[in-house]
């Protein structure tokens, strides 16, 4: 009888564990839920810079609303990897992209880290890309665009070089 119980109460526990995951995996955000949002819906912008890289060490959140260009200005604390330039590169033009594609009104893009800043344009990242980021539908092509521009860091120090 006691193994029985024993048998039954691990196995509860096994699909109690299993069903706690699931959840957790299915509940991450569809970012593109987002599409079309402006600047001013501070809610919209928070949940979508939620989703992006290194969202982890964001500190804060200023929407520069009060006349245009509008525009985004994101503060992060240190990341922590082996190459903190290249990764901070990388993560500007990861997380600017998304903005961009998904917040209509936006034209700018600052970001503060500890030891560096920088300021994207919607026009320069248009033409990087050579396409109108604000016309991407589809999460699966913003991915195709990221994966084949970001591949190179070459590429990735030219883009900041000019």
């Amino acid at each position: 009888m006691k193994r029985r119980l024993i048998l039954f109460l691990s196995v509860a526990c096994l699909v109690l564990i299993w069903n706690v995951y699931s959840q957790h995996a299915d509940s991450k955000t569809d970012v593109f839920h987002y599409k079309h949002s402006v600047v001013g819906n501070n809610s919209a912008v928070t949940n979508i810079v939620k989703e992006l890289a290194h969202h982890q060490e964001l500190r804060q959140i200023a929407l520069e609303t009060k006349q245009t260009p509008y525009g985004i200005h994101l503060t992060y604390r240190d990341i922590e990897t082996g190459n903190v330039e290249q990764e901070i590169k990388e993560t500007v033009l990861f997380n600017a992209t998304y903005l961009f594609v998904l917040v209509d009104n936006v034209d700018r893009i600052t970001f503060t880290f500890p030891d560096y800043t920088f300021t994207m344009t919607r026009d320069k990242l248009d033409g990087w890309y050579n396409t109108q980021l604000s016309t991407i539908k589809q999460e699966s092509d913003v991915k195709k665009l990221l994966q084949h521009h970001l591949k190179s860091e070459t590429k990735i120090n030219q883009f900041f070089a000019d």
